[in-house]
């Protein structure tokens, strides 16, 4: 049997144990794509734990099909874009348009290449988008991003070639600080 099977059983019978297995075994997973989409790294331990805790409240109704991680990965996602959706709307209510001053320009230059990095993947069609993000910035194998995404590896493969070929299109067209 399946060891997330076995820990959700267990969690569903109220063992301690097996809750805190289960959050050692994704947090840090769960916390590096929150601290991807949020840039903020309390704000991302916060959507972690109320991946977590949502997770866990809906537990009873939860039925096992094999792709929990992913289960994670898509509350995580919707607790992000829900974020940007707030952080958006604070922004356009205080009239928060102030300018920071960074001292080190090299650090400068970081966050603007991570800028444009980060603007040209949102230009990617949603398909190529996250094979990207989860290679790239989750670390996972092509082989876990088939299966998460229930798609065969050989199109992972292709989608991550194509998400190359264009992001070197998009990259190549836009001038890079510093380059």
């Amino acid at each position: 049997m399946d060891a997330d099977f076995l820990l959700i059983r267990k969690m569903k019978q109220g063992n301690d144990d097996a809750f805190d297995q289960f959050i050692r075994k994704y947090y840090e997973e769960i916390l590096k794509y929150c601290n991807y989409h949020c840039h903020d790294a309390e704000y991302a331990k916060d959507i972690t734990q109320e991946t977590f805790i949502r997770f866990f409240i809906n537990l009873s109704e939860y039925h096992y099909k094999g792709k929990t991680k992913n289960y994670l990965y898509t509350i995580a996602g919707n607790l992000c874009k829900n974020f940007y959706k707030k952080k958006k709307e604070a922004l356009l209510e205080d009239n928060l348009f102030e300018t920071t001053y960074v001292q080190d320009t090299r650090q400068l230059d970081i966050v603007l290449d991570h800028i444009i990095i980060e603007d040209a993947i949102k230009k990617l069609p949603k398909e190529l988008r996250e094979v990207v993000i989860l290679y790239y910035f989750q670390e996972l194998k092509l082989k876990e991003i088939a299966n998460m995404l229930c798609i065969g590896l050989p199109l992972a493969k292709y989608r991550l070639g194509q998400a190359r070929k264009r992001l070197k299109q998009i990259l190549g067209t836009e001038e890079l600080y510093g380059a």
